[in-house]
């Protein structure tokens, strides 16, 4: 990141500045802050929303910490459902926070305990993190960062317990208590935390998520996205992410696809279990996927 503060002090004038960045040679992220264009243009949404969050912590009036929608992509949550056009820092001085442009500030008490470094940036730690996150975010869409976050190892549940457990009267109390309730470690994406939060609002029995199925030798057949085996049902979610993990150097997609299809045949044979299989486009339609799964629980699987 560049700094109007240093580009003069190194010759540069106002006008050459602002003709660099018409040129297209300098990206301004803030009024006073600019990055050179070529990283802008190869950097993800989340670095980009990164490179902004610093140049805000850079010219910020008090002293603050980067937290909550922020935190979320700086710990590495997926971007989904997340509103990122706008900065989130928590003052530390614990004066009362305001929005500005692009900014968002908010007041909060935060102890030495609960603050952590990434990429020089101070920053919530993941258990604080994801408990902010709670208070701001629509449910379902805090679940799925937080899933991944404890999937991947940055927080773990016990963290997110003793850190709820401590919040129990803070802001948001009862959204954090219903997404406390639906975290799991073993969801691995954002369709199937989707997916799990689509059954808990459905009140629809609830799964066990990475079943494992063994053949009679008890050899592993595979692991099925969600498993019901009093119901004698499991669920797998399709998708890109699931086609790429499971594909092998010199594959093509026919080859993993073919590949997925006899890893269900063969725990169908083994199980004599149903499979009812997602996709995104049916997360998309949650009344016509609770009726799908209302009616394979029943016995009853359609054709599709």
């Amino acid at each position: 990141m560049l700094l109007r503060r240093d580009l003069i002090a190194d010759g540069y004038s106002d006008h050459t500045i602002a003709r660099l960045v018409r040129g297209g040679v300098l990206t301004k992220l803030r009024y006073g802050s600019y990055v050179a264009s070529e990283i802008w243009e190869r950097s993800s949404k989340a670095e980009r929303h990164l490179l902004v969050a610093r140049a805000v912590l850079v010219r910020a009036e008090s002293s603050a910490v980067l937290s909550h929608v922020t935190a979320l992509v700086a710990h590495g949550a997926p971007l989904w459902g997340l509103p990122i056009d706008e900065v989130h820092l928590t003052r530390t001085d614990e004066k009362a926070g305001r929005r500005m442009a692009g900014v968002v500030q908010h007041r909060g008490r935060l102890e030495r305990a609960e603050l952590v470094d990434v990429a020089a940036m101070p920053v919530t730690c993941p258990a604080r993190t994801a408990l902010d996150a709670m208070a701001v975010l629509p449910a379902e869409v805090a679940l799925v960062a937080i899933n991944h976050l404890l999937n991947v190892g940055t927080v773990s549940q016990e963290e997110l317990a003793q850190a709820g457990s401590d919040a129990n009267h803070a802001p948001g109390s009862l959204r954090r208590q219903v997404v406390l309730r639906l975290v799991d470690d073993r969801i691995e994406s954002v369709a199937e935390s989707r997916f799990w939060y689509l059954l808990f609002r459905a009140g629809l029995p609830m799964p066990i998520p990475q079943y494992a199925v063994f053949d009679g030798r008890r050899v592993l057949l595979g692991r099925v996205d969600f498993a019901w085996p009093e119901y004698g049902l499991f669920v797998e979610i399709d998708g890109r992410g699931k086609y790429r993990e499971h594909r092998r150097d010199g594959d093509d997609v026919v080859d993993t696809v073919l590949r997925e299809k006899d890893r269900e045949d063969a725990i169908r044979a083994a199980t004599g279990w149903r499979c009812l299989r997602l996709t995104w486009r049916d997360l998309e339609n949650p009344e016509r996927t609770v009726a799908l799964v209302r009616d394979a629980l029943a016995g009853r699987m359609h054709h599709r």
